[in-house]
């Protein structure tokens, strides 16, 4: 009987996972995170990844996390306290058989084309309706599409903008599907005068723009960072 429990609790915890992967990927992300992400929260264990990021800069996002936090927590307890049942006065088995199959209904609903269209519709309409535009993540507000890329752009000593001003590294960049947002030098964000601005060793750019523009304006001083990065085992993925 305990066999069967385990079996039928891992069927619930199962069906769980697969009902907030679904309304994960109804908020924008991609079903391989939602999965990684959701298994992390309801276990405790590997949120503290860079793609939680995406969890928490999203407040539908929040509130569906929150809930698989604290199911984690509490369905730990339950089967701890179920199996200690079990052992000294039985399993009711008939209770345990109608939490899943309700669970199995939810999973099976949210499956239907139908049921995620609204909910996606839902989901958008909460976001436009009750959520300020600085609440929103980054990737919401700049990458409405697959072609917009932001780049979080570091200078070193070799690269070609190192001494230069951006007005004099990129010819003609007003033509151009590409805007620097601000330059960080230090703790400072220079935003006034910035494409007359000399840029120097240890700066960071912000750029946003067409991704395939932004690739080829930029693709030395993008080669030149990450492989500085590689060589100093730091993360290399500064593009969303």
């Amino acid at each position: 009987m305990n066999l069967l429990f385990l079996f039928i609790y891992m069927v619930i915890i199962i069906a769980v996972i697969e009902i907030f992967v679904i309304l994960f990927r109804l908020t924008g992300l991609k079903v391989e995170v939602s999965r990684f992400q959701v298994i992390s929260m309801m276990t405790g264990t590997g949120f503290t990844t860079w793609e939680s990021e995406l969890i928490l800069g999203h407040p539908i996002r929040r509130k569906l996390a929150t809930f698989l936090i604290l199911f984690g927590a509490f369905s730990l307890a339950v089967i701890i306290s179920s199996i200690s049942q079990f052992l000294s006065e039985g399993l009711r088995a008939k209770e345990i058989f109608l939490a899943a199959g309700a669970v199995i209904a939810v999973f099976v609903v949210l499956k239907t084309e139908r049921v995620r269209r609204r909910l996606a519709k839902f989901f958008n309409r909460e976001m436009k309706q009750n959520i300020e535009l600085a609440d929103l993540p980054v990737r919401d507000v700049f990458l409405k599409n697959n072609v917009d890329v932001l780049l979080n752009l570091h200078i070193y000593e070799d690269s070609t903008l190192v001494n230069h001003t951006i007005n004099e590294a990129v010819k003609e960049h007003e033509e151009l599907e590409l805007v620097v947002l601000f330059i960080q030098r230090g703790d400072v964000k220079i935003r006034k005068h910035l494409y007359d601005t000399k840029l120097h060793e240890g700066d960071q750019l912000l750029v946003y723009g067409v991704k395939e523009v932004v690739l080829k304006v930029l693709h030395e001083d993008i080669s030149i960072m990450k492989e500085n990065q590689k060589n100093r085992e730091l993360p290399t993925d500064h593009i969303l």
